[in-house]
């Protein structure tokens, strides 16, 4: 292992800007004692400051919206693996509806908003070390697209040994003993790694003002022209230069991080900065109504003028991780929304939650691909059939936590435009053309197995014990 002088000389290896960034977050994380925020200081933003998408949606669009097009530039965070989902590679790349990918219909999207409105709007990657390759091996395919699809890297940390607080790297590959030293340090990186990709300057210098920055993931993240024309439409002197699309907490969203007021600024609030004792506060959903929904509309020349005044100040995540062989290890992040407070006339604007339609897990995956929703030039949207505007809760048992065998247990999605709720555990199959209306709870208990036969219509049923169908 390394002692402290050999750990910097090691780092500066890396490229100097890496070195830098760790460095800067390092020495910051030794410096910082206990919760970064103190609890009385807190309060609710001011109701201007989180303005109601209906408010915003009113004021319609004018007839050259294309001028405003052609100032955006849409940015995906697609640093991210598969492999919660049990798949290898980009996370970017899991099939999610008809066979498209999280990238097929981002671009596909991106592609008809250009064709539509005769525009040039350019799809951004931010990849890590992790995805970068076999993500450019896939760009290739959407060579006679219309997008022009630009990619940069963020940076590469080394993960901190919990107890000594020293690098766990041999080497500065990424393989063997080494595959699981290093990491991308969170998608508050995004600030500094597009500035020194020289992107950021190439952008401002094709006319481009603002980016539309989400995760990947997130299906109801699409280029929403009304936010675009609020922006653009501000006075030069008054301009917003950060808007947050906040969405009304569920039960599920509980730890989802919040906007607050502190020391007189908006300021992005993660459950990592809470402390302990106001836990149950933080996730009360009468105290705090809305969570960030990671959509981000931010000005470019503003994420210049902060770089290069260094003056952007992000709070640490500590990210705690346990590694195969049992270490303990430490990984210092940061979040791009953090840097709300940095910005001038920043505000949140309180989004429908058809906005937010995050692809995590399996559960989430059986929705979008369920006809609960219809396909449109790569956007998804509720299907008209569906009387109830949310979504059901699916709850789905770790049988189905991989996307091979959750795809391997249904013979054909399920109709599930009148159900409400369905947990499934155990050792179960769907048949074809099975309709789930209401509260579905199927149980198979260790060793048993149930098959739903095709064509079966289970509303308000709880299944349980064994059910086998057997070909003859």
């Amino acid at each position: 292992m390394f002692n402290i002088t050999e750990f910097w000389l090691f780092l500066f290896q890396i490229s100097r800007k890496d070195f830098e960034g760790f460095k800067k977050l390092f020495h910051r994380f030794l410096q910082v004692k206990g919760p970064s925020v103190d609890w009385p200081k807190i309060s609710r933003p001011p109701e201007e400051s989180i303005q109601p998408y209906d408010r915003i949606k009113a004021k319609g669009l004018p007839d050259n919206i294309t001028v405003s097009l052609n100032k955006l530039a849409v940015v995906k965070l697609n640093g991210g693996l598969g492999t919660s989902m049990g798949c290898k590679g980009p996370k970017s790349l899991i099939s999610v509806r008809n066979e498209n990918t999280f990238l097929d219909l981002t671009v596909q999207q991106i592609e008809h908003l250009n064709k539509t409105f005769n525009a040039d709007v350019p799809l951004v990657l931010m990849n890590s070390f992790n995805t970068d390759e076999d993500t450019k091996k896939i760009l290739q395919k959407y060579k006679h697209h219309r997008v022009n699809i630009h990619t940069f890297n963020q940076s590469r940390y080394p993960r901190i040994n919990k107890e000594s607080l020293l690098p766990i790297a041999k080497s500065m590959g990424t393989s063997g003993e080494n595959s699981e030293a290093w990491y991308p340090p969170g998608h508050g990186d995004i600030y500094a790694s597009f500035h020194n990709s020289g992107l950021l300057d190439k952008l401002i210098a094709e006319g481009k003002e603002y980016i539309f920055v989400s995760n990947i993931d997130n299906l109801g993240a699409t280029v929403d022209l009304f936010i675009l024309n609020h922006l653009m439409s501000q006075p030069a002197d008054k301009r917003c230069e950060f808007i947050m699309e906040v969405t009304d907490k569920t039960r599920a969203d509980v730890k989802g991080g919040t906007l607050i007021r502190y020391e007189d600024h908006l300021r992005l609030l993660e459950i990592a900065q809470v402390p302990k004792a106001h836990v149950d506060e933080f996730k009360s959903v009468t105290k705090f109504k809305i969570f960030n929904t990671n959509n981000l509309w931010i000005s470019l020349p503003a994420i210049k003028r902060l770089q290069e005044k260094n003056s952007m100040d992000l709070e640490i995540i500590v990210n705690p991780k346990t590694l195969d062989g049992g270490l303990n290890v430490i990984q210092l992040e940061t979040a791009v929304g953090a840097a709300i407070k940095s910005f001038n006339n920043a505000m949140g604007v309180n989004v429908p939650r058809s906005r937010f339609l995050p692809v995590k897990t399996t559960s989430d995956l059986l929705l979008v691909m369920s006809n609960l929703y219809s396909l449109d030039a790569g956007s998804l949207t509720m299907s008209k059939k569906r009387e109830f505007p949310t979504t059901p809760h699916v709850k789905l048992g770790s049988s189905f936590t991989k996307v091979q065998e959750f795809l391997a247990r249904f013979e054909s999605i399920p109709d599930m435009l009148e159900l409400d709720h369905l947990t499934v555990s155990g050792d179960v199959t769907f048949g074809k053309n099975v309709s789930l209306k209401g509260t579905v709870i199927i149980i198979a208990n260790h060793g048993d197995r149930i098959d739903i036969p095709a064509g079966a219509m289970l509303e308000n049923k709880i299944v349980s014990g064994n059910l086998r169908i057997l070909d003859h």
